[in-house]
Formats: structure tokens, C-alpha cells, sequence
């Protein structure tokens, strides 16, 4: 057995160990979006709240309301700072939640919002987180219709958090699904990656660099319209790269389908700013957060026309091909370097920029 297999076969037995969470208390990892955030979903909340609707961990449920296919989602916001180039915590909070369900083949209709509030947070910011959230609404064409409030202790909480929930209209029979995933398929991104999680470094001011780098937080919903319009049978699988980036995505994607996702370095689109700052503080773009960015798995023989229709959008001027999803090694992302090498993407065990989102 060659060196090469006895590693993969390594890495297989390990993955197919039963999650536990081994720490005693919760720490910055379980909340970064890698492998500790998985083992803590399945050993702990998967496994108290377990039911068919939930068990695929997509990112949003699909439920039967009286006939009507709808999409319901959740998620928190406490990205730090609260304002950073290109958006604040407001306009994230909006587009993330109408980006979930996107990803689930949904129209965003309606949503909720939750505000954590400590105590001495000045009022002005505030009104700059909802006058935001408002905008961002409003070019979503979503209405925020109900909502809660709570206040806490001054050092209890830091500033403003933000919880939204959404509901949308599953207008076509599509099925979108990580486990959709089949050999032959095609790995297309919607744009370049790691903008988001690159602002935010910079705007923490930790390290000293300055780059015009701004946030991608953006509503995917009418791009992705627009790819179920063109390919309503052959879009396999819809993911926004959020926490933990492309690469956690995508194995993902790899596991539940159990396939390999093969990418080529060469063709992932990152710009020379993210690049450079991921360099200067070694850092790889493809673990690096992104919030207006998405990654589509389609039919291979409609590689092209995903591909143009995406590139027709905007939002997607700049999207790219970056790979094929293959039979073996099942479970796993590999990457072919521009050197000509190969070595497997696994998910992180934390993130090396916590509270991006």
C-alpha cells in the first residue's frame, strides 16, 4: 500500500469515528465554523434535536406549510467590530439570512430580528445597525415583521448582537441538497473569495496593514434566481462560504455526497489584496470567509451555461470554475497546486479569525 493511500485511509477512519466533544468547556473553535463546530452541532445539538428535518444540516430546512414548499432559517450575528469597510453588523445580518435560504432554492420573503443589547451601547449606533438593516432589506425585497429585545449587564455582552430568522417560497421543484453532489459534476464559485474575512482583519487593526479590501456581504437571492431559471434540473448542490470558506464548503459537500471534490489552485479567483494580506499572515483564502460569495455544484455537461449565467449577474462578473467533483477518494478535497502536487483541503479544527460573522 502506498504511502499516499495509507494516509487517505487514515484520515477516512478518523472521520468516521463518532463525534464527542472532548472539552469541558465551549471555546472560540466551536464557534469558527471548522471541525470543532461540527463535532459540537452533531454530538451535542444533533444529537438532543433529532428529526428529519434537520439531520441534513443544510442551511435551512424545507418544510410543507399547507401545500406550500417554504424554507425557514436562522442565524447570529456578532461579528467584531460592529462597522467595518463595506458594511456592519446590520446589512450582514440581513443578506446572511436571505443567503441561506437562497442556498436552500427559496424566494426570501420574510424575517425576524433579535437584538442583544448591553448595557451603556450608544443609541446612534443603534440607529446605524437598523437604518441598515432596513437598506439592506429593502434591496432584498424582504420585510422584517417581528422581532425581540433584550438588554444585559454593562461587560455582559460586547455592544449589539443581532439574531434573524427568515422564511421563503420554494417556487420550483428543485431539490438542493450537499449530498446531491455526483461524479462529473462541475465546482463553480460565484466570485473572488476571502474578501469578507480579509476586511474584518483589517479593520480589527491587530497587524499593523492597510489594504483596499472591502466586505463582499451581498443578497445572493437573485443570482441564484437567475442559475435555477437557466438549470432547473441540473444544479446540484447551492452553498454560501461563510465560516471556514470554499474549503469547509466543499468537504461539506465531499462527505455528504460521498465523493471527492478535486479543485485546481489555478483557477480559483482571489484578488492580489486578499492574497497579500492572506501571505503577510499566512493564511490560506480558501478557509478565509466570504458573505457574498457562493459555491454551485452543477451537472458537468451544463458546466458552460451555469457558468455564463452566473458571469451574467453582477454579482458574479468574476465567477469561476474551479473544479470537478470525482468518485474517489470518497469524503475528501483535494487540491492540484500550480506546482504540479496534490494535497488534500481538510476542515480546520477552529479558524484562525474568529467572530467574522
Amino acid at each position: 500500500m502506498s504511502r499516499e493511500q495509507q494516509v487517505l485511509d487514515r484520515i477516512e477512519r478518523q472521520r468516521r469515528r463518532r463525534p464527542v466533544v472532548r472539552e469541558e468547556r465551549i471555546t472560540l473553535a466551536h464557534g469558527a465554523g471548522g471541525q470543532a463546530t461540527h463535532t459540537l452541532i452533531e454530538a451535542v445539538f444533533l444529537e438532543a434535536f433529532r428529526n428529519p428535518l434537520l439531520a441534513p444540516l443544510d442551511d435551512g430546512a424545507l418544510l410543507d406549510l399547507a401545500g406550500a414548499r417554504t424554507a425557514f432559517t436562522t442565524d447570529s450575528f456578532v461579528v467584531s467590530p460592529l462597522f467595518f469597510p463595506g458594511g456592519d453588523i446590520g446589512d450582514l445580518a440581513v443578506n446572511g439570512t436571505v443567503n441561506d435560504l437562497a442556498m436552500c432554492g427559496a424566494r426570501p420573503v420574510h424575517l425576524s430580528a433579535g437584538f442583544i443589547l448591553e448595557e451603556g451601547f450608544p443609541v446612534a449606533d443603534l440607529r446605524r445597525i437598523t437604518a441598515s438593516m432596513a437598506a439592506a432589506a429593502r434591496a432584498a425585497e424582504v420585510t422584517i415583521v417581528t422581532g425581540d429585545t433584550k438588554v444585559v449587564e454593562r461587560g455582559k455582552a460586547d455592544g449589539c448582537y443581532v439574531t434573524t430568522a427568515g422564511v421563503g417560497l420554494v417556487e420550483r421543484p428543485v431539490t438542493l441538497s450537499a449530498a446531491g453532489a455526483r461524479p462529473g459534476d462541475a465546482v463553480i464559485v460565484s466570485g473572488p473569495i476571502g474578501a469578507h474575512g480579509a476586511a474584518i482583519m483589517l479593520a480589527r487593526d491587530d497587524f499593523g496593514i492597510e489594504a483596499p479590501i472591502t466586505s463582499d456581504t451581498a443578497p445572493l437571492h437573485g443570482i441564484v434566481d437567475a442559475l435555477l431559471e437557466a438549470l432547473p434540473e441540473h444544479v446540484r448542490t447551492l452553498r454560501d462560504a461563510t465560516r471556514g470558506g470554499v474549503a469547509t464548503v466543499l468537504n461539506e459537500v465531499a462527505r455528504a455526497s460521498e465523493a471527492a471534490v478535486v479543485l485546481h489552485e489555478d483557477a480559483i479567483p482571489v484578488t492580489p489584496e486578499v492574497t497579500g494580506v492572506c501571505e503577510l499572515l499566512g493564511l490560506d483564502p480558501l478557509y478565509v470567509a466570504c458573505e457574498g460569495r457562493f459555491v454551485a455544484v452543477v451537472d458537468g455537461e451544463h458546466a458552460d451555461k451555469a457558468l455564463s449565467t452566473i458571469r451574467s449577474h453582477p454579482l458574479g462578473a468574476d465567477a469561476a470554475l474551479i473544479g470537478t467533483v470525482a468518485p474517489s477518494p470518497a469524503g475528501l478535497v483535494l487540491l492540484r497546486t500550480a506546482f504540479g502536487g496534490t494535497r488534500v483541503v481538510d476542515v480546520l479544527v477552529g479558524d484562525p479569525l474568529p467572530r467574522i460573522c
